[in-house]
């Protein structure tokens, strides 16, 4: 019987506990702070680290803990039958010019997949369109707007009949928007789409992780879920 490969440890090579840097990482990605305010948030704490070193570790387990938290919700997510998806783009200015941001969201709100380009045509829509699919399935109804290159990339992937468009059926992508946008004026604008990419991919799913919609639960349930959110955080990469 063949041995079972044991992952290595991410956390082997820094002196660092990885419970500092999960802080470090959370902090910096989940929090419209830049790189010196977490390093003098840490420093009243005790830690005396250099932005730069928050810099790096967000760049080297940011994507980690995203991916993780990502498998977790497609494995759980994949196959439901109900399953809506809402899609828009939103822009974002990149050295002065303007890119397109695609962002797939489900009906609970959860952002599923980001996706960068410098064009909004049927060719960028087709290929963020396969790479939402790919990852996490096929779902039941895909909400739009009245951009004509939806339509276009939905027509030739073959599922344009679950393409539903409405004046206010997809305030549900408009209104998710919102949290990236207070991150990007804390950030002051990217410069490199690698960049812009790699942050909202992991920003989303960050985001995903810690939302614990407050707004629809008593004040008794909000505690329970944002404890059971900060523990399974501690968990990632464990």
């Amino acid at each position: 019987m063949p041995r079972q490969r044991v992952p290595a440890n991410p956390f082997r090579c820094f002196n660092s506990a990885p419970e500092l840097i999960r802080q470090v990482v959370m902090m910096y990605i989940r929090f419209p702070l830049s790189l010196r305010n977490v390093e003098d948030l840490l420093f009243e704490r005790g830690y005396d680290l250099c932005h730069e070193t928050v810099r790096f570790w967000w760049n080297r387990f940011g994507p980690l803990f995203a991916s993780e938290i990502r498998r977790k919700r497609v494995n759980h997510m994949r196959g439901f039958r109900h399953w809506r998806w809402h899609l828009d783009e939103m822009y974002v200015k990149l050295n002065g010019a303007m890119v397109y941001l695609w962002r797939a969201v489900d009906h609970e709100g959860e952002i599923l997949e980001s996706y960068v380009t410098k064009t909004r045509d049927k060719v960028a829509a087709l290929r963020f369109m396969k790479k939402a699919l790919k990852r996490h399935g096929s779902p039941a109804a895909i909400v739009t707007d009245g951009l004509k290159s939806y339509g276009a990339a939905m027509k030739d992937l073959g599922n344009g009949e679950n393409q539903e468009i409405g004046r206010h059926a997809n305030n549900r992508a408009e209104n998710s928007h919102l949290p990236f946008r207070r991150r990007e004026r804390a950030m002051l604008q990217f410069r490199r789409m690698k960049t812009l990419q790699k942050f909202a991919s992991v920003h989303a799913n960050i985001a995903n992780h810690f939302s614990v919609e407050r707004h629809l639960v008593t004040r008794q349930e909000y505690k329970l879920r944002r404890s059971a959110a900060l523990a399974e955080w501690q968990m990632l990469a464990a």
